[in-house]
């Protein structure tokens, strides 16, 4: 046990020097277009144990500082919430999109049998068939999934089951809030990055690097690098670009930690200052009164 926590604490102090290693020389893991080597630091460490620790160690420095300081904590919670509700409420559109389209591929391929379509302005011009546009109508939908998941949860929007959450006190139910963001929605979170990382990269670059390998057996293969992103379809006309999924799913897990660092953060203030404070600075979209009456009207 001695040792497990001798270990613990290296490790974080360690991610101090990281990442003040990693400020001062931008261009050991940046300088993309001149020295491969970057790139392989870029995609060795973006998953890798040593960033695991300085993530830890801002997330002690930035509570620590919140703890002294509260309105910073709280400045924190609101920066990370509007950000959630900016891109999510941006690409909530792309469920309108999906279903415009949608009604335009029928119309084009039922009715005026049109077997492709091009767009592009000033000469440029974009031409894919019609299976192409149909096959992307996923694309819209993993956007609404990966990109609108932080903003449904700062809404309260995701369905969660209760037994006694809401039998306890208020803050009984701050602990519960505290306990699962940083056992379940952290790192569950975390897991989806670290595996997801090296499974997107390997559809961008070859050769292809494995999450075990180590740093000196990926900058072996540094002279071999290039860019290949893989744009392969389903079927002979369909969408190909599915590496975009890949990326999605990274930025998925991206905010969702920052999201679920937010609530940890709002549920430790809602704890310390009361039920006073429940729901502070929360912005949630609210129906206006002639919406509401509809909807009531129809439940």
């Amino acid at each position: 046990m001695a040792d497990a926590l001798s270990w613990v604490v290296a490790q974080l102090l360690q991610g101090f020097v990281d990442l003040f290693t990693a400020l001062a020389n931008p261009m050991a893991w940046l300088n993309w277009a001149n020295d491969p080597e970057s790139v392989i630091r870029f995609i060795y460490y973006g998953a890798s144990k040593e960033l695991l620790f300085v993530v830890i160690d801002l997330f002690l420095v930035l509570t620590v500082i919140g703890l002294i300081h509260r309105p910073f904590m709280w400045r924190t919670v609101r920066i990370i919430e509007g950000f959630s509700n900016g891109v999510g409420r941006f690409f909530a559109w792309a469920g309108l999109i999906m279903v415009l389209q949608q009604v335009m591929i029928v119309f084009l391929q039922r009715i005026f049998r049109v077997s492709e379509i091009s767009i592009g302005p000033f000469g440029m011009v974009f031409t894919k068939d019609l299976s192409w546009f149909g096959e992307e109508l996923k694309l819209y939908n993993a956007m609404i999934v990966a990109l609108v998941a932080a903003y449904t949860f700062v809404q309260g929007g995701h369905v969660r089951v209760d037994l006694v959450y809401a039998r306890v006190s208020f803050r009984v139910k701050k602990v519960i809030d505290m306990f699962g963001s940083l056992f379940f929605i952290m790192p569950s979170m975390l897991l989806i990055w670290l595996f997801g990382w090296f499974f997107m990269w390997r559809n961008l670059v070859t050769p292809k690097f494995s999450a075990s390998a180590s740093l000196e057996s990926m900058m072996r293969k540094a002279p071999f690098l290039k860019e290949n992103i893989e744009l392969i379809g389903f079927s002979p006309n369909g969408f190909n670009a599915y590496f975009l999924f890949k990326v999605l799913l990274i930025s998925f897990a991206f905010m969702m930690i920052l999201q679920g660092i937010a609530f940890f953060y709002r549920s430790l203030l809602e704890f310390i200052e009361g039920k006073g404070s429940e729901n502070k600075y929360l912005d949630r979209d609210s129906l206006n009164d002639e919406t509401a009456e509809a909807a009531a009207a129809i439940h």
